[in-house]
């Protein structure tokens, strides 16, 4: 059973994500409507963002300054 993960998480990574991603947004929609799931949305992305930046060693601060300023 392990090995059927493996190979449909190796042949097909982007059609599960968009598949896991899609049934996320349906029900985000369904429960809240549209605008509050696309807000929702917007606010994962963002969120995915700034931690993607903290990842790559990049510090809060030179976060702050970048876009911010001294």
């Amino acid at each position: 059973m392990n090995d059927f993960f493996t190979e449909i998480w190796t042949n097909h990574r982007g059609k599960v994500i968009g598949a896991i991603l899609g049934l996320f947004l349906g029900i985000l929609i369904v429960n809240y409507g549209i605008l509050k799931a696309v807000f929702i949305t917007i606010c994962i992305i963002i969120g995915y963002l700034l931690g993607r930046r903290l990842d790559d060693r990049e510090g809060f601060r030179e976060l702050l300054r970048r876009y911010f300023g001294d």
